[in-house]
Order: structure tokens, then C-alpha cells, then sequence
């Protein structure tokens, strides 16, 4: 097993660090955060690097890249804020998505307009009682003539309602059916007449935005059905381990985050006459930190050099999902108690990362979820 990366990947790394330095500055990221406002410059920066590029085929415009390559994008984007790995990996799952099960036209007209910026993607499948529980879902499509009509209601769709989005959305198109045989992929415009947005406010990861999503009699084109009727569950599925172990090397960026942040407070912050990092009771706890986010780390390459390798890595991707997203949780938790009332306050940045990482354990399925299949796959039936 060889953890050691391609000169390549090093440049990519130091790119892609020395972009986010220069533009996602503190001042930058607390703005968004608190306007609540959508990353755009950040986003067409990585357009012109190619950072969308990375993981596409060359013959659709890409770079060829592999997951080892989006791991090391995913934690360096997130080291500033996983929110912004979250814009960047909506628009790359669904793009690859395309690639995988969608129609050769589809792939030629959606797939340059993505990586030029023209458009973005999200993808919308939770409902008011459908988030775990997929087989609940309730939005529907029926065929009318040379289109399809959808009607219901999505909810937590994170950068729904960003300029050119188009939302790859998940709805039954055969309601009597299990949602593993009559679930259907679609794209849609977020300016498709019929359609309304709404815009939640969060806890957290506040800049990219969540979204509940009303379809009300919306036609889509035939040209608009990715993988063809009741495929969904197949889309679905097709990239859900790239997209976990991707998701969780974000977490791992913004953990490595919170711990830098609390080790240069406690080097710099004096009491009874010494930087508290020199106190056993704080040294320790950093230490603890470092170590674990390091586990993390390791947890997360191991995963991704076996889906490189073409292995079966499900285990692996959901034990490293389960684990580092509880990590970040845990040391954004112990970073505040190290900042104390500076960690607490608004205008510091471990606060921000202590309500972020609080998702990491909700999103892409959560700790209970990965337990689940964690425990399916050592043979136990859990109820």
C-alpha cells in the first residue's frame, strides 16, 4: 500500500492552497457567512484553475483525474470552509453522474457547460419525510406526451438556488412501485417556470445555502430523464462511495482547520505568565486533536487508494465517513473550550467551524446510517 503522491498531486495541493490563501480570507469567508451569500468568486477562480476538470474524462473536456486527486482538492477547499467544498462537489457528483449513466447527447451538451461555469449542479432528494428513508419519497413525474410533469416538495437542497443551477432531482415516476425500480433522475433549471424556492436559515454552513424546493405541475423535456424511466435508484447509487469518501475528506480539512486555530491561540494566549498551550491540561488536548484528525486522515487514503486500485471499499469509505465526521464534530467542540469566550464570539472563527462541523455528522447519510451498513456488512441484521 503506497500512500505517496505523484508530483503532480503535490503541485495540485500547493495550487490549489495558494488559491484559497489569496482569495478566501478571513474577512472574505466571515462575510459570506454572515450575509449568507454564495461564493461566486471563489467558484470561477476554480473554473479557470480546472479544478472542475479534475476528475472528468478528457473526452468531455476533463483532466482524467482519479479520487486521489479529489480527496486532496476536497480537504484543501475545506480547510478554509467545507461549505465551499460543498459548491464545488455538487456541481462535480452530479456532472459525473452524467458521464456514468446519461445518454451520449446528454453528456455533450451538459458536460462542456459545466466545466466553462456556464451552469452548476446540485442535487435534491430529501423530502419532509423522506431523508434517510428514501422509500417515503412522495415527489412525483408522469409522462405527458413528449414530456414530463413533476410535482411536489424537496427540501435541504444545499446550493439550490444558485445563479445557473440546474437541480438533478429524484422523484417517483412509478409510485405503486419500491423506490428501487420506480425512482427517476431529472435535470432541471432552477428558473423552470413552476418551480419556487425557499431559502433556509441554518445553523451552519450558511454561505452555499439550503433550500426547500416546491415543484408545481413543472415540465421537463424527455431530454431532461437521465438514465432512462425507474433508474433512478441506479443513479443513485453509482457514485455514492466517491461522493462519501470525497465528503469526508472535507471533513477532515476542516478538522485539520480547527485544530490549527486552536493550537496558534494557545501558543499566542498568556495566563499566569505562560501560553496556555504549555499547560499539561491544554497540550494534552491538543494532542489528542492532532492524533485523531491524523487517524482520520489515514482512515480516509486507505479508502481512496482502494477505490483508485478498483476494489470494493464500502467498509472502509463508511467507517472513514462515520469517523471522521464525528471527529470534526469532537475537536470543533474541544476548540471552543480551548478559545473559551473568544471561540464563542462571532467575530473569531472556531465558532463558525464548531456550527459547520455540527452537519458532518447529519449530511451524506448520517453516523447512525454508517453504523448500519458498518454493521450489515459484519453479518448482523439490525432492526
Amino acid at each position: 500500500m503506497d500512500f505517496e503522491f505523484t508530483q503532480e498531486q503535490d503541485m495540485l495541493r500547493e495550487s490549489v492552497r495558494k488559491l484559497m490563501d489569496k482569495l478566501a480570507t478571513p474577512e472574505y469567508i466571515r462575510r459570506l457567512d454572515r450575509e449568507q451569500a454564495y461564493p461566486y468568486e471563489l467558484y470561477n477562480a476554480w473554473v479557470e484553475l480546472g479544478l472542475l476538470r479534475m476528475p472528468f474524462p478528457e473526452a468531455y473536456g476533463g483532466l482524467d483525474g482519479s479520487v486521489i486527486d479529489l480527496i486532496i482538492i476536497a480537504e484543501e477547499l475545506s480547510r478554509k470552509s467545507f461549505d465551499f467544498f460543498t459548491a464545488y462537489g455538487a456541481s462535480v457528483f452530479c456532472g459525473l453522474n452524467i458521464v456514468r449513466k446519461g445518454s451520449e447527447e446528454q453528456k455533450r451538451y451538459w458536460i462542456p457547460r459545466l466545466l466553462s461555469g456556464e451552469i452548476k449542479m446540485s442535487i435534491s432528494m430529501s423530502e419532509p419525510d423522506a431523508g434517510s428513508d428514501v422509500g417515503a419519497m412522495r415527489s412525483s413525474a408522469r409522462r405527458d406526451g413528449d414530456h414530463w410533469v413533476i410535482n411536489g416538495q424537496k427540501v435541504w437542497a444545499t446550493a439550490a438556488g444558485a445563479t445557473g443551477n440546474v437541480i438533478n432531482v429524484y422523484v417517483k415516476t412509478d409510485t405503486k412501485a419500491n423506490h428501487r425500480r420506480g425512482m427517476s433522475l431529472f435535470l432541471v433549471p432552477n428558473d423552470t417556470p413552476g418551480l419556487k424556492l425557499r431559502k433556509l436559515d441554518m445553523l451552519g454552513r450558511r454561505c452555499v445555502g439550503t433550500y426547500e424546493i416546491f415543484f408545481d405541475d413543472v415540465n421537463v423535456s424527455a431530454a431532461g430523464l437521465v438514465g432512462g424511466e425507474n433508474r433512478g435508484w441506479e443513479c443513485l447509487l453509482s457514485g455514492l462511495q466517491i461522493e462519501r469518501i470525497t465528503a469526508a475528506a472535507g471533513y477532515c480539512g476542516g478538522a485539520q482547520a480547527v485544530v490549527d486555530l486552536a493550537l496558534e491561540y494557545a501558543s499566542e494566549r498568556k495566563q499566569f505568565g505562560r501560553p496556555i498551550g504549555t499547560f499539561q491540561a491544554i497540550g494534552h488536548m491538543l494532542a489528542d486533536m492532532q492524533t485523531e484528525v491524523e487517524v482520520a486522515r489515514t482512515m480516509i487514503w486507505r479508502a481512496a487508494w482502494m477505490v483508485a486500485k478498483g476494489r470494493e471499499a464500502l467498509r472502509e469509505i463508511s467507517m472513514a465517513k462515520l469517523f471522521v465526521s464525528e471527529t470534526y464534530a469532537k475537536v470543533a467542540n474541544l476548540g471552543m473550550q480551548i478559545l473559551g469566550a473568544y471561540g464563542y464570539n462571532m467575530e473569531f472563527d472556531m465558532q463558525r467551524h464548531f456550527r459547520d462541523a455540527r452537519s458532518s455528522t447529519i449530511a451524506a447519510g448520517t453516523s447512525q446510517v454508517q453504523r448500519n451498513i458498518i454493521a450489515g456488512l459484519m453479518g448482523l441484521k439490525l432492526q
